[in-house]
């Protein structure tokens, strides 16, 4: 059977394509592809978890004939939810009043920004990463009570001093409005399938990460 496998970041780069075809065996599993020739050749000494059909998946989960397989490197996003993946400038103000809500007694807002490199080039498997920031963005309005959760984050070039990732909650009270807003940011950087090349005087590197969570 043949499965449609999607390349980021340096996987992208190294292979020369952002996707490729894999044949596998009738009944082959995640842990079937990472052992395929192709993937094992492509991916050296990154280490790789698997999406299908943009979940996440364990080793032996099953694959069928004409699934979407993305390779994803380590990663360097309901009522009262919002989250995004742009390529345009982000806005705080535009985020915070996303969140606004008559019960809320606190609206506490992060902004994440590229310092010390001319920029960062940031690069997402966007369909994905778009549902993982809705559901940790709608996990920690339950989780802590929230009025609203809105998170955004940026691909593309973002230069230096600009935001690349925005998070706005608001609650009743102050102290459930930071952890929700602690909680997002956090679990973004671990988990969303984004990753960025930092770029400075001409020279330009992935910025190493974690196997996402």
């Amino acid at each position: 059977m043949v499965v449609h496998v999607r390349l980021f970041a340096a996987l992208r780069e190294r292979a020369g394509a952002d996707a490729l075809e894999l044949e596998l065996p009738d009944g082959a599993c995640v842990a079937d592809a990472l052992a395929a020739p192709a993937v094992r050749d492509l991916a050296g000494d990154l280490s790789l978890v698997l999406a299908v059909n943009r979940e996440y998946a364990a080793p032996d989960a099953p694959l069928s004939a004409g699934d979407e397989l993305a390779l994803i490197p380590p990663v360097s996003g309901g009522a009262g939810v919002h989250a995004a993946v742009v390529e345009t400038p982000l806005s705080l103000e535009a985020l915070a009043a996303r969140v606004s809500d008559p019960r809320a007694g606190a609206i506490v807002t992060f902004q994440g920004v590229t310092r010390e490199v001319q920029r960062l080039d940031y690069e997402a498997y966007a369909e994905m990463a778009q549902e993982r920031l809705e559901a940790i963005a709608t996990e920690a309005v339950a989780r802590h009570g929230l009025c609203a959760a809105a998170v955004e984050h940026r691909v593309g070039a973002v230069p230096l001093s600009e935001p690349s990732v925005v998070v706005a909650a608001s609650a009743p009270h102050r102290g459930e409005a930071f952890a929700g807003a602690r909680e997002i940011i956090d679990r973004v950087k671990a988990g969303a399938p984004i990753w960025k090349r930092e770029v400075d005087s001409g020279a330009a590197s992935w910025v190493e990460g974690s196997p996402p969570t």
